[in-house]
């Protein structure tokens, strides 16, 4: 059963940082993913896309954590990774990552919670 583990969620003062993981398991290997991205969803609003990367390392980010926030993938470790640096009270929000595959198939972890107190 293919799956997608979050990890990295917390508490954090504004102006901290911290760093997402998202496993991949299952029969599933990132390295043959079309894109594995991040999104965001806080309360009441739509989930958005937060960073995204390609199979061929291609990235690109939302406008309010360009510059803040870096997406990485690790494909020995099967994991991708979300450093967020710089963190604002506007960056808390249930953290989920998601994997395309080639048949553009997507896959959605469990998520994981970000609390930016000011």
């Amino acid at each position: 059963q293919v799956q997608l583990v979050e990890s990295g969620g917390g508490l954090v003062q504004a102006g901290g940082s911290l760093r997402l993981s998202c496993a991949a398991s299952g029969g599933i290997f990132i390295a043959s993913a079309v894109t594995m991205g991040w999104y965001r969803q806080a309360p009441g609003k739509q989930r958005e896309l937060v960073a995204r990367i390609t199979n061929v390392g291609r990235t690109n980010y939302a406008d309010s954590v360009k510059g803040r926030f870096t997406i990485s993938r690790d494909n020995a470790k099967n994991t991708v990774y979300l450093q967020m640096n710089s963190l604002k009270p506007e960056d808390t929000g249930a953290y989920y990552c998601n994997l395309e595959t080639p048949g553009q198939y997507v896959y959605w972890g469990q998520g994981t919670q970000v609390t930016v107190s000011s």
